[in-house]
């Protein structure tokens, strides 16, 4: 801010009263990086907040807001510019500028690279998007202010248009830089998603989790430079509760580990949902439970717990008795008597009998 103030007063009095239009151009576009820092600053301090009731995410989209209105500001300021230069241009006005106006667009283009290494350095220590937008336009500065001061070095020679014509290009690459970061602001308030290479890693990572089976509704959107990732991931759909509970954990943090990944959101499916027929129609357990006591009657046993597994449109029942286990040839009986009367059931695909000694679970 402290360099750019410097400039910004040295091109614009210089440019003005040394007759230079790139050099003048060159000034008002170092005064817009003078305003984007102060919307840098601010942003950056806001968007460091914790998260809170009203924004449960965090203020993080404060610097893709403020980079929208950065990118804007820099497309009105080069069109703006464009135009002067291009009414100078149509009508042949040009004039001589002073040598003064040389040595000042070359002590600009030092300061702006000098500047651009600087940001970047802290950019990335910060993982900050906009600090790294903002490094890149000092950059695009540093460009501008060579073709400034190309052009006064020839109209100094001789070719007096030159100066305009640096303008005009000074003020178009302005104008493009600011609709580069409009339009990447942009794709991000409206949950673009990240690039396709990338999201084919992400999806590879999550694939290559111990218990993962498969995977689909893999969805990313970005906030401040950083992905947010949503996935639907197939486990065994009889482990236990806990245990798809840690696959989900550990695709979790494999992704943030290995991926610039801001929060990572993993969905547990005993089944793929886009393939198997929906089980939303059938009932809750108390009511299925007592269907099944119906239909059984005294063909069911006294019942430690019973286990179901709602799958493609259907459920399949583990029911855990409490007697001794009578022998083999019995329990199959009784199997196949279960599964008789509850052949072509609405509700059950299948019920299997298990002996259950103190086990601990749900009734």
């Amino acid at each position: 801010m402290a360099v750019n103030s410097a400039l910004s007063v040295l091109q614009i009095l210089v440019g003005y009263f040394g007759r230079s239009q790139a050099l003048l151009a060159d000034g008002i576009h170092t005064f817009s990086d003078l305003l984007s820092d102060f919307l840098v600053l601010f942003a950056s301090r806001q968007s460091a907040a914790a998260a809170d009731d009203q924004h449960p995410y965090g203020h993080r989209r404060i610097e893709t807001a403020a980079t929208l209105i950065l990118g804007a500001g820099l497309t009105v300021v080069g069109i703006g510019i464009l135009w002067r230069a291009g009414v100078r241009l149509t009508t042949g006005s040009f004039v001589t500028v002073h040598p003064a106006t040389l040595w000042i667009a070359l002590a600009t283009l030092a300061s702006k690279e000098a500047l651009f290494h600087y940001l970047m350095k802290v950019a990335r220590a910060q993982r900050s998007q906009m600090l790294a937008a903002n490094a890149w336009h000092t950059r695009a500065d540093a460009a501008t202010s060579l073709i400034g001061a190309v052009g006064i070095s020839g109209n100094l020679l001789g070719y007096t248009f030159l100066d305009s014509l640096a303008a005009a290009l000074v003020a178009f690459f302005i104008a493009r830089m600011g609709l580069k970061l409009a339009y990447q602001a942009l794709s991000e308030l409206v949950d673009t998603g990240v690039e396709r290479e990338e999201l084919a890693r992400i999806q590879q990572t999550l694939l290559d989790t111990p218990g993962v089976r498969g995977l689909h509704e893999l969805r990313t959107r970005r906030m401040a430079g950083q992905a947010l990732v949503d996935a639907h991931v197939l486990v065994d759909p009889r482990i236990s509760v806990s245990e798809g509970h840690y696959i989900a954990e550990t695709a979790r943090k494999r992704v943030l580990t290995a991926h610039d990944v801001l929060e990572v959101m993993v969905h547990i499916d005993p089944e793929d949902d886009l393939m198997a027929r929906p089980s939303v129609h059938l009932p809750g357990r108390a009511e299925l439970l007592g269907h099944l006591r119906d239909v059984l009657k005294d063909e069911l046993p006294a019942v430690e717990r019973t286990v179901l597994h709602y799958l493609d449109g259907k459920v399949e029942a583990e029911i855990f008795v409490k007697e001794e286990p009578p022998p083999p040839e019995v329990l199959e009986d009784l199997q196949r008597r279960i599964q008789n009367r509850l052949r072509d059931d609405d509700f059950f695909r299948s019920v299997r009998l298990h002996h259950s000694a103190h086990t601990d679970g749900a009734r």
